[in-house]
């Protein structure tokens, strides 16, 4: 995925913005795609990451879902907002069992105070890939 289509300052502000995430830099997550209203962001499982089955932790899970979610979001903002989280919710529908995590953040619905949005999270095992959890939830536009 490219940000062909997308506008380069845009691209650039949600490059610039995700350098600044500290837990995104911590779980060394990096941006794999940037398009109007989807954004992909994978992830290591790091030991600093598992849970003690030896599976990827829910919080790195969630984190990962709700930035990709949250930066989707901000592809569609005007320029010069942020983005907060207004609400997020997860569904865990299988262990998080593999050597990555592929989160795919995309806007369902941008409005001009809310904007609903989606994240499905894949782990990648061997070159396969499960779909481990489906997040929803709401993010809201703010001035810096």
């Amino acid at each position: 995925m490219t940000d062909a289509t997308l506008d380069a300052a845009i691209a650039a502000r949600v490059r610039d913005s995700f350098a600044r995430q500290n837990l995104m830099a911590t779980f060394g997550a990096t941006l794999a795609g940037i398009a109007p209203g989807r954004v992909v962001i994978e992830a290591p499982v790091r030991d600093l990451a598992r849970q003690q089955h030896g599976f990827g932790h829910a919080g790195l899970t969630f984190a990962l879902g709700d930035t990709a979610a949250g930066y989707a979001a901000l592809t569609l903002m005007p320029p010069g907002a942020e983005v907060l989280t207004v609400e997020m919710k997860i569904n865990l529908i299988a262990p998080a069992a593999g050597d990555r995590l592929i989160a795919t953040g995309r806007v369902v619905k941008a409005g001009r105070r809310l904007t609903v949005v989606t994240a499905e999270v894949e782990a990648e095992a061997g070159g396969a890939r499960r779909t481990i959890a489906l997040l929803q939830g709401t993010m809201l536009p703010v001035e810096p």
